[in-house]
């Protein structure tokens, strides 16, 4: 039993190791694809199924509306500068809705979306969420807040096969990601729960009125420098 457990231990040091190194290395090198792009396309490969390649195209922070900035923060993460990685007050409301049956509301922060999207595959499972967790502590340790929000803003699925601010203000506003308009940043915000399900083409009532409560709150979020 001993040489198995020196197995267990091997394996998890080195996935340990290697994973440090992946969010190290992402500290200054701007990703050619996430690991969910890969994940999608060997699933349609497996089952045979037609695929359409995902638009993607890095942008820095710089180059990426502030509006849209200030609009992610406002719609997904408004304590992101003052939490490390989880926001537990979010996470107590949303216990507390599921106590009383209120339904399921999510509690992922940016850095928890990001270590989702950048780092593991789409699929629902108990390792991927400890996956996410462990990542977001290490994004949270190895990166600042400008970068997290810089690889969100990169990574982030938009629909309709669009990764990233560029490629989604490209195929719903026909503009690059840093002429983005306050609306038009707002709108794109609104549909990042169900980006596969709302359209920012032809919003619904209640994208519009997800729209118009996130520009309410935008003024009173930072703008990362």
């Amino acid at each position: 039993m001993t040489w198995i457990k020196k197995i267990i231990a091997g394996l998890v040091i080195a996935v340990m190791a290697t994973t440090v190194f992946q969010v190290a290395i992402f500290r200054y090198l701007n990703p050619p694809f996430t690991v969910n792009m890969i994940y999608e396309k060997a699933i349609a490969a497996h089952k045979k199924m037609p695929f359409k390649p995902r638009s993607y195209e890095w942008k820095d922070l710089e180059q990426i509306s502030v509006y849209l900035q200030r609009a992610v923060l406002a719609s997904e993460d408004q304590r992101f500068m003052n939490h490390h990685g989880f926001d537990f007050r979010e996470i107590k409301i949303a216990l507390k809705d599921i106590i009383a049956q209120k339904g399921f509301r999510g509690a992922s922060t940016i850095s928890m979306q990001t270590a989702r999207s950048l780092f593991l595959p789409s699929s629902r499972t108990l390792a991927r969420k400890i996956a996410e967790a462990w990542y977001t502590v290490l994004i949270e340790l190895l990166w600042d807040k400008k970068r997290i929000l810089e690889m969100y803003l990169n990574t982030v699925d938009w629909g309709r096969a669009n990764v990233g601010a560029q490629a989604a203000a490209r195929a719903y506003f026909s503009c690059d990601a840093k002429n983005l308009t306050a609306k038009q940043a707002a709108l794109l915000t609104a549909i990042l729960p169900s980006p596969h399900k709302w359209s920012a083409i032809s919003p619904g009532p209640h994208v519009l009125q997800r729209q118009a409560r996130i520009l309410k709150q935008m003024r009173n979020m930072p703008v990362l420098k």
